[in-house]
């Protein structure tokens, strides 16, 4: 007599990735989306996202099946804590219907004010959690999570809250997030030479309007120092006319400039790049380590615990990336960031040093490990991640 269940078909896992409001949240879901899929192409895979447009622009581009929790970020002002209010209540009914429909083996949280809700929701019926902390310094939201998670690993030491996480693992890198190519055929895809050498600029999935001002007074003032550079500009969502206006000053300073608000295949622009500045999240910070690029960190200047100096600090300790203060005056940046990258792009044996200290750095890519865990419940392996 043949066992039935023997001769069942495996049942494939739904896994439900909770987290956005930034690119930062939505690319590492979309890395270990990535690897699920690989192991099992029949699993299912959600994503419990934020209402914000980039979440919306990342996942359709990415083909994934995402469904909007309306809730709202902390703000510290009395409209801001109406809203969050307001969204504490809405994102408690979308939770509860996105669990329901969806049914999740497993909901993975990737932080932002979308995953409370759907944690809650989820731990009531019995769900199992795991919390991905991404950065150096834990969100109100992932301190929250914490406590409710069934296993918590994070990408990199979390300094100051000891046994935050069970293991250390690693960022969750996407594919096209690493440079597929040459730095000649990645700056050709783009339109620019693939002979003369890029400066990437980059604010991330939102951008960074001190920077772009920065690019702006780089080209006005200090236009001389690209003599021999050409610029990737990655200004994020601008008022209308911004595009226009930094491709003009480039174009009268004489540089060669592409400028574009976002771009998908982050890995063509890193494998372009001979230097870049660049935020300090978590996925900007791992990236520029996975593509071994010289960068020059501005950690977002208004975080109130400043966790992305700590993103950046790894590389910078181990010489492979500096770390100058946003002062958020373009002006005034020119003196700070704007020496610091000038001082990079006159001196080819420090950018060579720094690629050379980032290669020698312990690699983050964790996804393919999250994603075993998932479908196959094997063991987390902690790595040496530098402090």
């Amino acid at each position: 007599m043949v066992d039935a269940d023997a001769t069942a078909s495996p049942r494939h896992r739904t896994i439900l990735l909770a987290g956005g409001g930034t690119g930062g949240h939505i690319a590492p879901g979309l890395a270990i989306a990535e690897r699920v899929r690989a192991l099992d192409p029949l699993a299912r895979i959600h994503f419990a996202c934020s209402a914000r447009a980039i979440d919306a622009s990342m996942l359709n581009e990415a083909g994934g099946e995402f469904t909007p929790v309306r809730a709202e970020g902390f703000r510290p002002t009395v409209r801001g804590m109406l809203r969050f209010l307001a969204g504490l209540w809405r994102g408690r009914g979308d939770a509860s219907e996105i669990i329901d429909r969806v049914a999740p083996d497993w909901v993975v949280s990737l932080g932002g004010f979308v995953t409370p809700s759907i944690v809650a929701s989820a731990r009531r019926r019995g769900i199992p959690v795991l919390l991905v902390n991404l950065d150096a310094t834990p969100g109100r939201a992932n301190r929250w999570v914490r406590t409710r998670a069934t296993r918590a690993v994070s990408a990199v030491s979390v300094p100051g809250i000891p046994g935050f996480s069970s293991e250390i693992i690693g960022m969750p890198i996407r594919r096209i997030a690493v440079a597929p190519a040459s730095p000649e055929l990645c700056r050709a895809e783009l339109g620019l030479d693939p002979k003369t050498p890029v400066l990437l600029i980059t604010g991330a999935s939102q951008g960074a309007q001190s920077l772009n001002e920065l690019a702006v007074a780089m080209a006005k003032d200090e236009g001389g120092r690209f003599r021999d550079w050409q610029v990737l500009h990655l200004c994020g969502g601008v008022p209308a006319g911004g595009i226009a206006r930094y491709e003009r000053a480039w174009r009268e300073a004489g540089v060669r400039a592409a400028v574009m608000p976002f771009l998908h295949r982050m890995g063509v622009a890193w494998g372009a790049a001979e230097l870049a500045l660049s935020r300090a999240g978590a996925s900007s910070v791992a990236e520029a380590l996975a593509n071994r690029v010289p960068t020059v960190f501005a950690p977002y200047p208004y975080h109130r615990d400043q966790h992305q100096r700590e993103n950046a600090r790894p590389l910078v300790d181990a010489g492979g990336a500096v770390m100058t203060a946003d002062l958020v005056d373009a002006k005034a940046n020119l003196g700070g960031l704007g020496a610091s990258l000038f001082d990079l792009m006159a001196d080819a044996g420090r950018r060579h040093a720094m690629r050379m200290a980032l290669a020698g750095m312990p690699p983050l890519d964790s996804a393919e490990q999250i994603a075993e865990f998932l479908i196959h419940d094997r063991a987390f392996r902690s790595r040496v991640v530098r402090a």
